[in-house]
């Protein structure tokens, strides 16, 4: 393997660190990340540290600052706004078209990550519940079969994940995906489209009570 190649293998698999660790809370947003810190933690070079934090800013998760460090982004409300209304645009497209075009071998995938989804949610497992979340609306991005729309959500990718595991709810987003599910299996591209339309909404709702929660978790205790 040549240098170039070791290199970004390294820088791929800081990068898939970094923001698997953003995604899931482990950096908070507005936190700090100073490159010599991230390199020594990891146990590489600033090298592709540097190169993680180029790609992270390109999809949305995190803001350079000058010189060797960035920010975890805060998103703000009408950054969250942005991102409901593009999902409601484009998520009924995928699960329309899926419901469509889906393979066999592809509805077994679904399955799959929807039986992971179900039994971490019973189990209370948020991390892997909210991962099989994710993975399940991807999947469903693979059946569409367009590479446009492939394209066009590779670059929410990152941004939805993170929004997807801001809920608490993980039943009920289970219960939707079902339905979802059902739909697909069934070739009802109407229904599909419908039922992903209003789980946008609902997912929406999901995270302004997580955020909310999270708000009055952490507010001072005011003794009487």
């Amino acid at each position: 393997m040549s240098r170039a190649e070791e290199r970004e293998l390294e820088s791929t698999r800081v990068t898939a660190w970094l923001r698997d660790a953003i995604i899931i809370g482990e950096r908070a947003p507005g936190s700090k990340l100073i490159e010599r810190d991230l390199a020594a933690e990891i146990g590489v070079s600033r090298v592709p540290v540097r190169d993680a934090l180029k790609v992270l800013e390109a999809e949305g998760l995190v803001e350079l600052r000058p010189r060797t460090w960035a920010i975890v982004r805060e998103f703000t409300a009408a950054d969250l706004a942005d991102l409901d209304e593009v999902r409601q645009v484009l998520e009924p497209m995928a699960f329309r078209l899926a419901a469509e075009r889906h393979r066999r071998d592809g509805l077994e995938r679904l399955r799959a990550a929807l039986e992971d989804e179900q039994e971490s949610a019973r189990s209370a497992d948020q991390l892997i519940s909210r991962r099989a979340a994710a993975d399940f609306h991807e999947i469903v991005v693979d059946l569409a079969d367009n590479r446009l729309l492939t394209d066009l959500m590779g670059g929410i990718r990152s941004r939805l994940r993170w929004a997807l595991a801001q809920h608490d709810d993980l039943h009920h987003i289970a219960e939707e995906h079902v339905a979802l599910y059902e739909a697909i299996r069934d070739r009802d591209g109407a229904r599909a489209a419908d039922l992903a339309f209003r789980h946008v909404e609902s997912s929406r709702l999901e995270r302004i009570a997580h955020t909310e929660a999270l708000r009055t978790s952490s507010m001072p205790v005011i003794a009487d």
